[in-house]
């Protein structure tokens, strides 16, 4: 019961993250945000057009894979419709690769400094690293693998909604022993350069290591039946 809470906790989140986070870029200019101080446009509106040309790539990227990647993770779509999981994963895959990249550009400019620099650009590679290693694992067949790395992409993606969240325990926390608004924030924002995406994957990694191996290979064989089973038309295990 817990988990299928938990579950539905992450994709309403994810999509709500997802469809919500960039409307504002895409509907009013950067200049017209920062006077609004919504998000993070402030910060790079003055900054060079490449340093603006990948924020858009990767707020946009992002919230694709970001809305995409929780329909990989439902047991139902994935054994009724192989060909619309292989689409989505392909899809949220390559959103992941550019959205990391493009990260990994705006890294310098973001508004924590160095700390985050060094918080978001490791982000940025990981998240990077981790798709193209689930992609590499599909691409030789490897289910279990592929799943275990898709997994640790998506805990990296969860970051979008997680950099939202925490200011608003962390901003209130801080206000309520005496720190102005602002600095709180400041502060919240630093922490949030490890803290978006670091207990994210931590906890994907104690999940990940409760999954015993042998019931991993299990899965990798038949769901390899039930992909073989598909090609060529003929029916898959019996259940």
């Amino acid at each position: 019961m817990r988990r299928t809470v938990g579950l539905w906790w992450v994709v309403l989140t994810a999509v709500g993250i997802a469809v919500y986070a960039p409307l504002p870029y895409l509907t009013e200019t950067l200049r017209q945000l920062a006077r609004t101080e919504v998000g993070i446009a402030a910060n790079y509106v003055d900054q060079p057009g490449w340093a603006q040309a990948a924020l858009y790539v990767h707020i946009c990227f992002g919230a694709l894979a970001l809305l995409i990647s929780p329909t990989q993770f439902v047991v139902r779509l994935r054994t009724r419709f192989p060909g619309f999981h292989r689409v989505c994963g392909r899809v949220a895959i390559v959103s992941m690769i550019v959205a990391g990249v493009a990260g990994l550009v705006m890294a310098p400019a973001n508004m924590a400094g160095p700390v985050g620099t060094v918080g978001f650009g490791t982000l940025a590679v990981l998240w990077t690293t981790f798709a193209v290693a689930a992609y590499r694992a599909i691409r030789r067949g490897d289910v279990a693998t592929h799943r275990r790395w898709a997994t640790r992409a998506f805990a990296l993606t969860y970051a979008a909604v997680m950099l939202r969240t925490w200011p608003l325990v962390l901003v209130p926390l801080q206000v309520a022993f005496g720190v102005d608004e602002v600095t709180a924030f400041d502060r919240s924002y630093l922490a949030n350069s490890f803290l978006s995406w670091v207990p994210n994957l931590l906890l994907v990694e104690i999940m990940l290591r409760r999954i015993p191996r042998r019931a991993a290979h299990a899965a990798n064989r038949a769901v390899n039946q039930e992909v073989a089973a598909s090609v060529s038309g003929s029916p898959g295990p019996s259940r």
